[in-house]
C-alpha cells in the first residue's frame, strides 16, 4: 500500500493495542480506538459514516482490480433451475424456469466478451443470491471469467451463491448504496422476471435515465409476456403519466442471443436534458 505521508499508520496501532497491559482503564469501551469500536460505529449518529464506508469499500476494491464497466443482471431469487422446477411454488414459476438458462447463457456469452479485455469491461454483476442471480454468476464461471455479487443482509438467513467470484463478493446494509453500485459502472441492464426487489431496481434505473440523472444504456426486459402481464405500459403513456418516448427507454427480448445482438448494436445517446411525462 502506497503511503502519502510520514505519519504512523493505523495498521500499526491496531497491532500495538493487542499488546497493551490489561487494566480496568484499557478494558473500558471508551479506550477503544474509534475506528475499531464496533459499538461506536453502529451508533445512530454515525449513519453518515457507515453510508460513506459502504460506498467506498466496493468502489476502491473494484478500482484496484481494474474493473471499469459492468453488465447488470436483475431478476427473481425464486426463479428455479429447470432441473429443480418441480420445487417451484407455483405453476408460473415453473413456466419461468427457462429464464434461468437464458440468464446463464447470456452471462456466459457476455463474459467471453469481457475476457477479450482481460476481464476489465462488461463484467457481470448480480445481487449474489439464488435464482436468476445465481444463473448470472454461474454463466460467468462457465466462461472461466469473474463476476460480482452485491449481497445484502436480510432478516432471514442467507448466503451468497457459490458462483460469485470470492474477491468480488460484497455485503451491504443499505439498499440505496447497493443500488448505486449496480448502476455506477453499468453498460447495460438486463432484467429478468422477478418480484418487488426486481421491480424496484428496474424502475430506479428507468427513472434515472428518464430524468437525465444517468447516461442512457440498454435496458432489456426478458420475457415480454411476463412484463406486459404485470405492467400496462401503454396505459401509463395513454394517461400521460409518462410520454410515448419513455417507452423507448427499454426493449423486450426473449433470449440470450437476442440480448447480445441488441447490446452489440447499441448506439450511445446523450443524457436527456428534460423530463418528459413527469
Amino acid at each position: 500500500m502506497n503511503r502519502r505521508h510520514p505519519l504512523r499508520h493505523a495498521y500499526a496501532d491496531r497491532k500495538t493495542i493487542q499488546e497493551i497491559p490489561d487494566t480496568p482503564q484499557t478494558r473500558a469501551p471508551e479506550y477503544r480506538l474509534a475506528f475499531m469500536d464496533e459499538d461506536f460505529l453502529c451508533r445512530e449518529e454515525l449513519r453518515p459514516v457507515r453510508l460513506q464506508l459502504e460506498l467506498l469499500k466496493p468502489e476502491m476494491h473494484l478500482d484496484a482490480l481494474g474493473i471499469n464497466s459492468t453488465i447488470v443482471l436483475f431478476g427473481g431469487s425464486r426463479i428455479p433451475r429447470p432441473s429443480d422446477k418441480e420445487k417451484a411454488r407455483t405453476a408460473t414459476l415453473t413456466a419461468l424456469s427457462h429464464f434461468y438458462d437464458e440468464a446463464r447463457e447470456f452471462a456466459r456469452l457476455m463474459t467471453l466478451k469481457s475476457l477479450e479485455t482481460e476481464g476489465c469491461e462488461n463484467v457481470i454483476v448480480t445481487g449474489g443470491g439464488p435464482g436468476v442471480m445465481e444463473a448470472g454468476n454461474r454463466g460467468a464461471e462457465d466462461a472461466n471469467g469473474r463476476s460480482i455479487g452485491l449481497n445484502i443482509v436480510l432478516p432471514h438467513e442467507q448466503a451468497p451463491n457459490e458462483y460469485v467470484t470470492p474477491e468480488l463478493c460484497f455485503n451491504f446494509h443499505y439498499f440505496a448504496i447497493r443500488k448505486m453500485h449496480f448502476l455506477m459502472r453499468a453498460k447495460a441492464i438486463c432484467v429478468f422476471p422477478g418480484g418487488f426487489g426486481t421491480l424496484d431496481e428496474l424502475f430506479e434505473a428507468l427513472t434515472l435515465i428518464q430524468t437525465g440523472r444517468m447516461q442512457p444504456v440498454p435496458v432489456l426486459l426478458f420475457g415480454r409476456a411476463f412484463w406486459e402481464g404485470i405492467i400496462n405500459w401503454d396505459t401509463l403513456a395513454d394517461a400521460g403519466t409518462i410520454s410515448e418516448e419513455d417507452l423507448d427507454l427499454f426493449k423486450f427480448v426473449e433470449s440470450a442471443a437476442e440480448a447480445m445482438t441488441v447490446i452489440d448494436n447499441w448506439q450511445e445517446m446523450p443524457p436527456r436534458s428534460r423530463i418528459p411525462g413527469r
